[in-house]
């Protein structure tokens, strides 16, 4: 059976205010990124964004990201980490 670890974060994405207008959403995908791979203990490139979350970032345009996000993240055993949007 495959053993996965599940966990819901509040990620905040206020860093990427401080940044251009033209490159906040692009910034805040990455700042999910990086946030993610933090706490699951896991290189970048392990870290695989769903569309729903990358949909949830943009939906306001490039200039306006949300300030943070709620999202869930699932480790699989093989090392890779999903991240998506939770269903309320």
């Amino acid at each position: 059976m495959a053993e996965q670890e599940e966990k819901i974060l509040n990620i905040p994405l206020r860093r990427a205010r401080n940044d251009p207008v033209s490159k906040r959403a692009s910034i805040a995908m990455k700042e999910i990124r990086e946030h993610v791979s933090r706490h699951m203990k896991v290189p970048l490139e392990d870290v695989w964004i769903d569309n729903t979350t990358n949909e949830a970032v943009w939906k306001r345009g490039i200039q306006k990201p949300p300030s943070k996000i709620r999202v869930k993240i699932i480790k699989f055993e093989d090392g890779i980490v999903e991240v998506s949007v939770p269903r309320e």
